[in-house]
């Protein structure tokens, strides 16, 4: 049992928990969540014993053996299986203790030790180790390579691999996917659902924490406050309690009245798909939940796209790759306005390769790219991250970006957009060098939205993010009217945000006929490394002659839905703007009854437009999945 009994935890002078208590029992899993800043990590070093508590108590058992992960790796000699292997400190004490028994000739101490070792399975620990490298991405041959070998990435998947080795009571786990893809985040889940022990879990990855946990411990106000139930479960009890507080009351119904508007519209056009049934089901939840991010420092939209050529790119019988090496082969891809395209495959498959390529920082090996005149693309990958200008403050970082656009945006227009990425007061005028991780990645994502795409490319997008950004991304991108193609470990971003799923794998890309349950199910039948073709592959040949006259019966189809979308979201903000009068605490005492009338009507006349728009939208929309089920 792990207790907080009226305790407060301080970093400098900053009172991260304050007079807080709670009790952890033992076989609990427990999601750890909050924004960043909160004080997560801190309770973590607290319960290692690595930060005391400046009042109150902290109990944690003497006798529990805790695992967590280290945050960095030093560039060792060790080979990879050995330095896992050294995650059971046991097994390397008794190895250690029975060499030098043999050394000294000690036969009963020699029976002693193997008696022990046979009761910790140490003669399995060699291929218990081999396992989890397996399943955190590295072959048998990289595991007879030298730590020093490997990049950060994989040196945290090292770490991580130790920290499962050791036979733990307690198991710590700070961000455990962020470095990871998603065949290894479903293997590692997998693997702790299966931990005996107690665990504690920091993540932003909801899926995750749904599949994991069973508590949650939500970090906010300098308090900590414990929930019964995975991480859905904590929203919709959060969001309960917040829905009676009744100071809070209108800004919630505020924001789930500008939600329902979209979901309405979206459930009309939804096809029978799998895939785009479990976006229904996200937005559904969304609907549900959103009072629970009411109070979010992250609120921005993607700009609707100056123009929307189709197709945007288009790849004829194209190989990418590197000088010398070909990654994928035979690439017959096309991206049309709207599409929303999940990547999927093994780690080094060729997801990013494939992505880079289609942002032009890789030119095709062989084959035809044709891009359109007006394409406009907004990249986003971990390396942009580190590209910043650590020098620059993050006005100077987007208004260099406006001057190379030829915009001449003023600075409180760039300092209203930076706000909505939570860059606010002098923030803006600090320079990046010392910002976290999470603060850099919104950063490079703001200069991404900023110059209005009409083709988004994201490279995991969520690391370093935490929950509150993660869903006002996963928003902003539910009202994109350009495409997206995106490579994400976050299954809940990848249900939520995208309609259809492309393979890479065995050197080409091909669509994935499923959803992520059936991605999940095929690696599950085999080595996740090397998934089995997917069905879709043979489909598409005997579909390959009807797909230019579906597309050429779509086109007008789909082009009447945007110019109607376009169309609605003005309506839509025209009667938002009234709604908000009528809401203002004053309205009544300060607007004569005629201009309420006025209003009234305007109102009326802007919902009839917007009913009928809607109509029209509806049988577009019909007929658009009439001919997709007739494919």
């Amino acid at each position: 049992m792990i207790s907080l009994n009226r305790a407060t935890l301080r970093r400098g002078a900053r009172a991260l928990l304050e007079n807080t208590t709670f009790t952890l029992h033992a076989g609990w899993r427990v999601g750890v969540v909050g924004r960043n800043g909160t004080g997560k990590s801190s309770l973590f070093s607290a319960f290692l014993g690595d930060l005391s508590a400046d009042s109150g108590d902290i109990s944690v058992p003497r006798h529990l053996t805790i695992a967590s992960v280290a945050q960095e790796t030093p560039a060792l000699p060790d080979e990879a299986l050995a330095f896992v292997l050294d995650g059971d400190a046991e097994l390397r004490q008794l190895q250690r203790a029975l060499a030098a028994a043999e050394a000294a000739h000690d036969a009963l101490k020699i029976g002693v030790l193997h008696e022990r070792l046979n009761q910790i399975d140490a003669y399995a620990a060699n291929a218990r180790a081999a396992r989890l490298l397996h399943g955190l991405g590295f072959g048998s041959a990289e595991q007879a390579q030298p730590v020093a070998s490997f990049s950060g990435g994989w040196r945290m998947r090292l770490n991580l691999a130790k920290a499962l080795m050791c036979r733990s009571d307690l198991l710590l786990l700070d961000e455990p996917t962020n470095h990871l893809d998603l065949d290894t985040v479903i293997w590692l889940q997998n693997w702790l659902l299966g931990y005996p022990g107690t665990l504690l879990m920091i993540s932003h990855d909801r899926e995750f924490l749904d599949a994991v946990t069973d508590h949650t411990l939500h970090l906010e106000a300098s308090t900590a406050t414990l929930y019964t139930g995975n991480y859905s479960q904590f929203e919709r009890q959060r969001a309960e309690k917040l829905r009676l507080q009744a100071s809070a009351y209108t800004q919630q119904q505020a924001q789930i009245a500008h939600l329902q508007s979209f979901i309405d519209r979206f459930k009309a056009k939804a096809t029978k798909a799998r895939q785009a049934q479990s976006r229904v089901k996200a937005l559904e939840r969304m609907e549900l939940i959103a009072p629970a991010h009411w109070d979010s420092a992250f609120s921005f939209q993607f700009p609707v796209p100056d123009k929307l050529p189709a197709p945007l790119i288009r790849f004829d019988k194209a190989s990418v790759g590197y000088p010398g090496k070909t990654v994928l082969g035979g690439l017959k891809l096309h991206i049309a306005p709207g599409d929303r395209i999940g990547l999927l495959g093994a780690n080094g498959a060729g997801k990013s390769t494939l992505v880079r390529t289609l942002a032009g920082e890789l030119a095709a090996l062989t084959g035809e790219v044709m891009r359109a005149p007006d394409l406009r693309i907004g990249y986003f990958a971990q390396h942009q991250v580190e590209h910043l200008d650590m020098n620059a403050t993050p006005l100077l970082h987007l208004r260099r970006i406006d001057a190379a656009d030829g915009g001449n945006a003023t600075e409180q227009q760039l300092r209203d957009f930076l706000g909505g990425f939570n860059f606010r007061g002098d923030r803006v005028y600090e320079t990046v060098a010392p910002f976290s991780g999470g603060e850099k990645a919104r950063l490079a994502l703001a200069l991404v939205v900023w110059r209005k795409p009409n083709l988004l490319l994201l490279d995991e997008p969520t690391n370093h993010l935490d929950l509150d950004m993660r869903h006002a991304l996963e928003m902003a991108l539910a009202e994109y009217g350009g495409a997206v193609v995106l490579v994400s470990h976050d299954r809940h971003l990848l249900n939520a945000t995208t309609d259809q799923f492309w393979l890479v794998h065995q050197g080409s890309c091909t669509p994935f006929d499923g959803d992520l349950q059936d991605y999940a199910q095929l690696l599950a039948k085999g080595d996740a490394s090397t998934p089995a073709p997917s069905r879709a592959a043979s489909q598409a040949h005997a579909r390959k002659h009807d797909a230019a006259s579906q597309r050429e019966r779509l086109k007008p189809l789909r082009d009447a839905v945007k110019k109607l979308d376009t169309q609605m979201a003005k309506l839509q903000k025209e009667l938002d703007k009234i709604d908000a009068q009528f809401h203002a605490e004053d309205f009544y005492q300060r607007t004569a009854p005629d201009q309420m009338a006025t209003l009234g009507k305007q109102q009326t006349e802007l919902r009839a437009q917007l009913e009928g728009l809607e109509e029209q939208w509806l049988s577009a929309s019909e007929q658009i999945e009439a001919i997709q089920a007739d494919a």
